[in-house]
């Protein structure tokens, strides 16, 4: 009770300062005591919402309760222990047990947050925000656990700058402030949104039980301000080239398949013109990739104005990501009969999953379809992308995207297609 009773007269003292300045360096400083716990936030789209809020309030809440009252406690007993309550709340025969647990606790607590950057990435990818990478499965039964090789690298080597360029927690713990004040602010608004757009809460009851959330964001945020010279202005940089880099591949990909589109037919017109041209047929099937389950690839237009040749059975392959993270075996695939021996497939993924061609054409057979991969050439686009002055995008932009398609990870590695079963036709494409 004792603590309790300390606690109460000491903060009453402790929340009202004299000065504006004052408030908000209280506000600045204890807000470094809850940070931490948005790691658990960070593995939501890996586990879902109920765990992650079970997990809260039956251990974490309480356990980190009870460990801040007993530092109270010992500071209580001991002024001199201010320094570094928590180590020496421990008798002196286990200090080192305790600096050994302490540091797992810091490798455990560190997986929520690596494990969140691969789902978030993965479904980033998904979306068309960011280039194609490597993702391989952790989990047979489990598909959100996933382990992304890239970002796993670039986390590793960003750890290590920080830790190099900051030295010591409390030069970090301003941007690390700074960092998540930003961070829940912008999820209150982004949880508006979600809210206004998709669940159809009326514009009132947003503002009566997110305002008041929002308050609070915005005056830790406030407070976190004034520790952008001291470190808080990195997190700011990241998170503004990380958005740059994001908006500028999915603007870019938008502009791809905005030129394609306009030299794209229909497939009604496709198939009039096949009929029309009698190309030369080989043996075989070929499959065309294309984005647009109602359009007609280029890379099939290309072959047929260039070699002007068909392969007797011709596949036109569409994977479609939809905003839902999972779709079900029964929900994933359509398979159309356009005409004779030309056939139309779109395969539906949520953004939590990753697609696989081989899988897709093994599903084919409920439909009647089977493929034989010897038997069967995989037809993709290879865009060579070329500036423009006055293109959909600065110049730079343009120049920023360039790079990340060239680095991004090929389609018949991301697709899981067979390297020796694929012919590329390139094309320019003006941005």
């Amino acid at each position: 009770m004792k603590i309790l009773q300390v606690g109460a007269r000491a903060g009453a003292k402790f929340t009202k300062p004299s000065s504006k300045q004052g408030q908000g360096f209280v506000l600045g400083s204890v807000f470094l005591v809850v940070t931490g716990g948005e790691a658990l936030y960070a593995d939501m789209g890996h586990f879902g919402v109920r765990p992650i809020r079970l997990t809260w309030f039956v251990l974490v809440l309480p356990a980190l309760v009870l460990n801040y009252f007993g530092q109270g406690a010992v500071i209580l007993e001991d002024p001199a222990t201010l320094e570094h309550p928590f180590f020496l709340m421990a008798p002196g025969w286990a200090l080192y047990p305790l600096v050994g647990m302490a540091t797992l606790a810091t490798i455990i607590a560190s997986q929520a947050v690596i494990s969140g950057a691969f789902s978030l990435s993965q479904q980033a990818i998904q979306l068309g925000y960011l280039p194609r990478m490597k993702v391989e499965y952790t989990s047979s039964r489990k598909m959100g656990q996933v382990y992304l090789p890239g970002i796993n690298w670039a986390l590793m080597l960003a750890c290590i700058g920080l830790v190099i360029g900051f030295r010591t927690s409390s030069n970090l713990a301003a941007a690390y402030g700074v960092a998540v004040t930003t961070d829940m602010a912008v999820t209150t608004v982004l949880f508006a949104v979600v809210a206004t757009k998709r669940w159809g809460w009326r514009p009132r009851s947003i503002v009566m039980f997110l305002g008041v959330i929002l308050i609070v964001d915005l005056a830790f945020w406030g407070a976190n301000l004034p520790k952008i010279p001291q470190g808080g202005w990195f997190p700011i940089v990241v998170a503004a080239l990380i958005f740059t880099m994001m908006t500028t591949w999915k603007k870019g990909r938008e502009l791809v398949a905005a030129r394609l589109e306009v030299g794209s037919l229909p497939i009604e017109l496709l198939v009039a013109d096949i009929r029309e041209s009698h190309p030369t047929r080989v043996a075989g099937t070929a499959v065309f990739m294309h984005k647009d389950p109602n359009g007609t690839p280029p890379a099939l237009l290309h072959n047929l104005k260039h070699n002007r040749v068909l392969h007797r059975r011709v596949v036109l392959l569409s994977v479609v990501t939809l905003d839902v993270p999972y779709l079900t075996d029964d929900d994933r695939l359509s398979v159309v009969k356009v005409a004779d021996d030309l056939y139309k497939i779109v395969a539906s993924y949520g953004f939590a999953e990753s697609p696989h061609v081989p899988s897709i054409l093994e599903g084919c057979e409920e439909s009647g379809l089977t493929f034989d991969m010897m038997q069967t050439t995989f037809f993709l686009s290879h865009e060579t992308l070329v500036a423009q002055q006055k293109g959909g995008m600065a110049r730079w932009r343009q120049q920023l995207f360039g790079r990340m398609s060239r680095n991004s990870l090929q389609p018949t590695a991301y697709f899981g297609i067979p390297p020796n079963r694929v012919v590329e036709l390139g094309m320019q494409v003006q941005l």
